[in-house]
C-alpha cells in the first residue's frame, strides 16, 4: 500500500499551484526536452502529440495543475488515473521508465522557477510525484497481468500482418489484422484501442492508437484509420498492402461498453470518431441487445462518409436500432432520405430532443469541438457524468471539468 503524502507535503504542493498556473507549459516543455534527450525515452511517446498543437503538453499541464489543486481529494482524479494507466499499459511503459520521469519533472521545476523552488518544495514534489507514480505503476501491474491471463492475451508487442484492406470512404480505410503466429486474439472490449509500433524508413519509430471498429471475435481485429492531411503514420499505413506485418500491443482503454445495457444507448459520433461506435453497435446486435440504441454520426457529406452501408444493415438485424445521419455540407446531388437524413451540424436542441436524455447512456466520440459541445449541452441538460462516456483521439482532458 502506497504510504499516504505528509501534511507538509500537501501544504506545500498547494501552494504551488499559482507558480504552474503562471509557468506550467514552460515547465511541461522543458520537462520533455529533458526526457527526449534519451532516444529510448524519446521512442516510448507519440510524437505527433509533441508538435505544433502542443497537444500533449497542454494536457499534461492540465493534469498537473489538477493534481496540485486536488491533492486532499485523490479520488477526483480517479478517473484520469485509469485513463493515464491504460495508456501507458498501450505504450508499454514499464515502472523502470517512471525515475527519467521524476528526473526531468522535478529538474525541470527547478530551472524554471528557480530560487522559488527551495529544497523543501523540490522534495515535496518528489513525494507527490513518487505517490501518483506508485498508484500508477500497481494498476498496470495489474493491466499487463489480466492482458497476459487473458485467452489469446499477450504482453509486449505482438506481429499482425494487414490481411484486408478497404476502402470506407475519401479519407478513411479499413485493416484487418491477423496474428502472425496463427493464434487466437483476446476479446477486446468494444470502444477500446490498440497501440501500434509503425517502423517508418527515415524516422523514429511512431506510436499511435486506433480504436477497434469491430466486435471481438477471437481471431482478429479491424481498425479503421483517416489519413490526415499531414499524417505520418496514418499516411504511412494507408499506402500499405496486405501482407504488411505490424507490431501491436494488447487492446486497453477506459472507453467500452461492458455489459448488456439496461438503459436505452446513444451511440453519439463525428467522423472518424465512428470507429468505436461501430465495434459497440455489432456487438450490441450479437449480443441482441433489448434496450433502444440510437446511432447518430456527423459528417461532411457522402464522400466522406465511412460504414454507412455496414450500420445500416445492422441497424436491420437489431430489435430497436435507430441510424440518423447528418452531413454537414451534402453533395450537389445528394438526396436526403437516401445519402443523409439531415443536413448540418448535429445541434445541441436536435439531440436533447430526439434521444432520452432522462434515462440513456451516451458514449460520444470525435473531434475536440464536436465533443464539448456534446458533453457541454447534456451536462447543462442535467444528464449526470455516470452516464455521459466520451472518447477522442489525442491526449485527454476532463470535458466537464467546466
Amino acid at each position: 500500500m502506497t504510504q499516504a503524502l505528509s501534511p507538509r507535503t500537501i501544504e506545500l504542493v498547494k501552494a504551488t499551484v499559482p507558480a504552474l498556473e503562471a509557468h506550467g507549459m514552460t515547465i511541461v516543455h522543458e520537462m520533455y526536452a529533458r526526457m527526449f534527450r534519451d532516444p529510448a525515452i524519446r521512442d516510448l511517446f507519440n510524437q505527433s502529440h509533441h508538435g505544433a498543437s502542443d497537444a500533449q503538453p497542454r494536457a499534461l499541464t492540465g493534469a498537473i495543475l489538477a493534481y496540485a489543486g486536488n491533492i486532499e481529494n485523490l479520488a477526483a482524479l480517479a478517473p484520469a488515473v485509469e485513463r493515464i494507466a491504460q495508456k501507458h499499459v498501450g505504450l508499454q511503459i514499464l515502472p523502470e521508465h517512471y525515475p527519467h520521469v521524476a528526473e526531468a519533472l522535478l529538474g525541470a521545476i527547478k530551472h524554471v522557477l528557480g530560487d522559488a523552488a527551495t529544497d523543501e518544495i523540490l522534495a515535496a514534489w518528489g513525494e507527490a510525484y513518487w505517490f501518483l507514480a506508485n498508484i500508477l505503476i500497481a494498476r498496470e501491474k495489474r493491466l499487463y497481468g489480466e492482458q497476459n491471463a487473458a485467452p489469446g492475451g499477450w504482453n509486449g508487442w505482438r506481429d499482425f500482418r494487414i490481411a484486408e484492406v478497404v476502402t470506407e470512404s475519401s479519407v478513411i480505410k479499413s485493416f484487418v489484422l491477423r496474428p502472425v503466429d496463427g493464434g487466437a486474439v483476446m476479446a477486446h472490449l468494444p470502444g477500446q484501442y490498440l497501440t501500434f509500433w509503425f517502423d517508418i524508413p527515415g524516422h523514429p519509430p511512431a506510436k499511435r492508437n486506433y480504436s477497434i471498429s469491430s466486435a471481438p471475435d477471437g481471431q482478429g481485429y479491424r481498425i479503421s484509420v483517416k489519413r490526415e492531411p499531414m499524417g505520418l503514420a496514418s499516411g504511412w499505413l494507408h499506402e500499405q498492402p496486405p501482407g504488411t506485418v505490424l507490431k501491436v500491443a494488447a487492446p486497453a482503454g477506459e472507453f467500452f461498453i461492458e455489459a448488456l445495457p439496461q438503459r436505452p444507448v446513444v451511440l453519439l459520433s463525428g467522423g472518424v470518431g465512428l470507429t468505436p461506435m461501430v465495434a459497440m453497435l455489432e456487438w450490441l446486435v450479437e449480443k441482441g441487445a433489448e434496450q433502444p440504441v440510437h446511432y447518430i454520426h456527423g459528417t461532411h457529406d457522402r464522400d466522406t462518409h465511412a460504414m454507412r452501408a455496414h450500420v445500416r444493415a445492422l441497424a436491420e438485424q437489431g430489435s430497436d436500432i435507430r441510424v440518423t445521419d447528418f452531413h454537414q455540407t451534402p453533395l450537389a446531388d445528394e438526396v436526403a432520405g437516401r445519402d443523409y437524413d439531415i443536413a448540418g451540424l448535429i445541434t445541441d436542441e436536435w439531440l436533447l430532443a430526439n434521444t432520452p436524455a432522462e434515462t440513456a447512456d451516451y458514449y460520444i466520440c470525435g473531434p475536440r469541438p464536436f465533443l464539448r459541445a456534446a458533453v457541454s449541452a447534456l451536462s447543462l441538460a442535467g444528464v449526470p457524468a455516470a452516464r455521459i462516456h466520451y472518447e477522442f483521439f489525442g491526449p485527454a482532458d476532463e470535458l466537464l471539468a467546466a
